[in-house]
């Protein structure tokens, strides 16, 4: 089985490497990507879920707790009742950001001293993170020009003292490039599995395989390996390019990074299989690329926060292999996170993979 499959690996291998548009298509797009997308635009944040924990009795931090209840930009907030359930509640994605007002906030304000609030957002999302801070801010801005008029005393500046875990200098390459890292992966698998049939068809060699001596679990699994060999090499290469070249730390473990990588571009190579087995020329396939490529994008979370979208397209969003790799990638390179918290992500990668593989090979075997 093993030499007969190894030859039609081979021959995938060759046939993407001695075409120059497969190669410019594997190579070229990705580091053009990379160069251009690592500042990549942010978009407006509305219906995220926060917590607040107020220590202060006083009216004018519950006046200020009240303002947060009248905007747009909050579609529940949670009150926590000690310092202990911060960590946790950010930690569980229960919400994006939680507001601290210490237990002598108002009685600051009364003694026209300068009142502390403190902000604890989630990195992770650093577009939403970044515009939350910014409305935050606008309403604490308010309040201070409000309490001051209603005091009679001189408005106070508001400053901020922001203080970033596990990002010091605020770097936003630090939060774009390990997501990128996972797109650009998807992209390039894509480009190969999404080929393989579509070429054979359109070249005529696809009977002929299908009359060779390979089974139909042959011909998937020597049709998968180039993919998952060029997934896996792509992701290497711009793992280390952002490592060494846009020194984004990778502070987790490789081990963990290969293994999240590889279950990740399995389910791309059934995505892809699955894609080519429905065409008949490599136009469509491209065509079918670039039709899956920009839902998955959009619903996994990189171009757009989760939260902002309807929950029926929340739960869309569980379909998408690129959700799961992105918070694996970004908590390996920036939080070290534990080897639980991969796994969680990673086995729903694992279904995916086992689902549209034996999807694809079902259509081999129709095709037969």
């Amino acid at each position: 089985m093993l030499k007969r499959i190894l030859p039609l690996i081979w021959k995938e291998l060759l046939a993407v490497l001695r075409d120059p548009k497969s190669r410019m298509a594997i190579l070229v797009p990705p580091i053009i990507q990379l160069l251009i997308f690592a500042s990549a635009a942010t978009l407006d944040v509305k219906d995220v879920p926060i917590g607040i924990l107020n220590r202060d009795s006083g009216v004018q931090a519950f006046d200020l707790v009240q303002r947060f209840h009248g905007t747009p930009f909050f579609s529940q907030i949670v009150y926590l009742e000690a310092v202990e359930e911060i960590g946790p509640f950010i930690d569980n994605q229960k919400g994006v950001m939680v507001v601290s007002i210490g237990e002598d906030f108002s009685r600051r304000l009364n003694q026209n001293l300068p009142a502390e609030v403190q902000l604890i957002l989630d990195g992770r999302k650093s577009n939403t993170a970044q515009i939350l801070s910014g409305y935050t801010t606008t309403i604490i801005q308010q309040f201070n020009a409000d309490f001051s008029a209603q005091a009679g005393i001189p408005q106070q500046n508001v400053q901020l003292f922001p203080r970033f875990w596990f990002n010091p200098n605020a770097l936003y390459s630090w939060f774009n490039i390990p997501s990128l890292v996972c797109t650009l992966t998807m992209l390039a698998c894509l480009v190969v599995t999404t080929q393989s049939i579509a070429r054979e068809r359109e070249l005529g060699t696809f009977d002929q395989l299908l009359v060779s001596p390979l089974s139909t679990r042959e011909i998937l699994v020597g049709k998968t390996i180039p993919g998952i060999l060029v997934g896996m090499l792509e992701g290497t290469f711009l793992m280390v390019v952002g490592t060494f070249v846009y020194q984004v730390p990778f502070a987790g473990s490789l081990l963990l990074f290969f293994l999240s990588q590889f279950v990740f571009v399995c389910a791309i190579s059934g995505v892809g299989l699955f894609i080519s087995s429905l065409c008949s020329t490599q136009q469509q396939a491209m065509l079918g690329t670039f039709v899956f490529m920009l839902p998955a994008i959009l619903l996994s979370g990189f171009a757009t926060p989760i939260e902002n979208m309807p929950s029926w397209l929340q739960s869309v969003t569980y379909l998408i292999p690129l959700r799961y790799m992105l918070v694996n990638t970004k908590g390996i390179f920036l939080k070290a996170i534990p080897a639980d918290i991969v796994l969680s992500n990673t086995w729903p990668m694992a279904l995916i993979a086992v689902f549209t593989l034996a999807t694809a090979g079902f259509f081999f075997r129709k095709l037969r």
